[in-house]
């Protein structure tokens, strides 16, 4: 079941405070870039996902928000599922194998798309996305408007979606109930000799019977030797007794990614398996301990990597024990040595323990979100060494 989608008024409130933002830092336009697995920009914005074709979301510092596509099947797809009234076509965001269209088509470059929705002098660009904004888009921009200076507007867009609004709030704790009975159904299905990918596919049908659209990112199941990897893929390897198996689950639902994370074994775990896992769970429940509002964010990551100092597992992670996440998997707010935030309540966060000794990896993972007084647990099913 899937509930009403978002109004539209919600989508108008984001635009007003990415707008606020941008007057802010005396930033006159925000062009952010989304594409079909890094959807998160237009969908924020304007509740729509491409794909096939590409899509740019442009927000003036005042006026109306428009989205640019790359031919016009995408621009009739995004009339029907888009907040905004201005959509336009550059061909520049087309489908790499683009057609030759029949019907006419009126493309129009980026400039002349910019002049129909701001009409004051442009000093400064601020491009989303930037490491995967395409080099093809940015160089007609630095052409269209060669005095303008183009900025990094990441933060900008991060400001606005690091607190969850009321109106997102039951989308998110959708994503994560449907992640976790899709975890249980892998589970339930994992028998020796079944493949990785069956017990995969258990956990997607699971998913998809009880509404999600998708996953935030390929799923994946992976057991033996592959579990050294912090990332996988499903194999057609048959896992066995006695040795650790990783599920790493995510459902979507409606925009908003859930994740869970747990290792197990059918049998007896091994004793350097069964240690990375005492060690990850005691980092875990820290994290959920320290995880709070008014708390900055390096003082949650100095307190994990204590308990990994403790055990002398200090090289046996990547990053801090846990991230920000809502319209992507992973967004922004890592709890990380160097982070320079402070957590506040409506803040979205993956507990993401990751311990690899080079031959064994294993990853726990559940979603906390953070209220006035403390947090709410989205997911916790059988957070514990898991032996079948």
């Amino acid at each position: 079941m899937r509930m009403d989608p978002i109004k539209p008024q919600e989508y108008a409130e984001r635009v007003k405070k990415l707008q606020n933002e941008l007057k802010a830092s005396q930033v006159d336009l925000f062009i952010g870039y989304s594409s079909e697995c890094e959807s998160a920009s237009s969908r924020y914005l304007t509740g729509f996902w491409p794909f096939f074709d590409f899509v740019a979301v442009i927000v003036p510092s005042e006026g109306n928000a428009a989205l640019v596509t790359g031919g016009p099947e995408s621009r009739d797809f995004a009339e029907a599922f888009s907040s905004v009234p201005n959509i336009f076509i550059n061909p520049l965001l087309v489908e790499t194998s683009a057609p030759e269209w029949v019907p006419k088509v009126i493309n129009l470059d980026l400039k002349d798309i910019i002049t129909k929705i701001h009409n004051s002098p442009i000093k400064k660009i601020g491009i989303g996305n930037w490491n995967i904004f395409p080099h093809t888009l940015f160089k007609e921009l630095e052409n269209l408007f060669p005095d303008v200076e183009f900025v990094n507007a990441d933060a900008l867009l991060l400001n606005i979606q690091a607190v969850k609004t009321q109106a997102e709030l039951p989308y998110i704790e959708e994503a994560y109930k449907i992640t976790e009975e899709a975890l249980k159904a892998a589970l339930q299905s994992a028998k020796p000799g079944k493949k990785e990918w069956e017990i995969e596919s258990a956990a997607r049908i699971k998913m998809l019977e009880m509404g999600a659209e998708g996953t935030p990112y390929p799923t994946w199941v992976c057991s033996g030797d592959n579990t050294r990897l912090s990332l996988c893929r499903s194999t057609n390897k048959s896992i066995k007794e006695n040795e650790l198996v990783q599920l790493t689950i995510g459902a979507k639902y409606m925009g908003y990614c859930g994740n869970m994370c747990r290792p197990f074994v059918i049998g007896k775990t091994p004793v350097a398996v069964r240690k990375l896992m005492e060690v990850a769970l005691e980092a875990v429940n820290y994290a959920l301990e320290a995880i709070k509002p008014g708390v900055a964010a390096s003082d949650v990551f100095n307190g994990y990597y204590k308990i990994l100092s403790k055990y002398n597992y200090e090289d046996f992670t990547l990053y801090g024990p846990a991230h920000g996440t809502g319209s992507s998997e992973v967004e922004g707010l890592w709890l990380a040595k160097n982070a320079d935030f402070i957590i506040k309540a409506g803040m979205l966060f993956n507990i993401d323990i990751w311990l690899s000794d080079n031959k064994n990896g294993l990853r726990y993972e559940d979603g906390v979100l953070v209220t006035e007084k403390g947090i709410k647990e989205l997911t916790s099913y059988r957070r514990e060494i898991i032996e079948l």
